[in-house]
């Protein structure tokens, strides 16, 4: 139980983090969106773009703490002489887990830059 609740209070830090640093990146490209949109992209290709950057950063992260936790478990098998077995189930919920969070964090930021309006976003500084 406690485990659970500090990986779910670490899956909520890091999504607050992604979405908060999705929300800069919207924010600092408003007029690379608005013109992306007066080119003729969709609001739909727009939040894809973002969703997709908000997937590759929680992956990236999530890839990073896997490879983290192997290495951490190998030390503790050398220098504490402890068996130390990684699951294959492990790996796949922690992976999964990451995405998740991408997903769900990175939806807002990523429906804030494709409601953004082409004239008013070129016209941003």
């Amino acid at each position: 139980m406690l485990l659970g609740s500090i990986v779910a209070i670490s899956l909520l830090v890091g999504g607050i983090e992604i979405m908060n640093i999705m929300l800069v990146s919207v924010t600092e490209r408003t007029r690379e969106i608005g013109l992306r949109k007066a080119i003729g992209a969709t609001s739909k290709d727009v939040m894809m773009q973002f969703l997709i950057e908000a997937i590759l950063m929680s992956a990236i992260g999530g890839v990073l703490g896997i490879i983290l936790g192997v290495i951490i478990a190998y030390l503790i098998t050398v220098f504490a002489g402890w068996t130390v077995k990684i699951s294959i189930f492990s790996v796949v919920l922690a992976t999964g887990s990451s995405l998740m969070v991408g997903v769900i964090f990175g939806l807002r930021p990523a429906k804030t830059a494709s409601k953004l309006n082409p004239v008013e976003a070129l016209r941003y500084e």
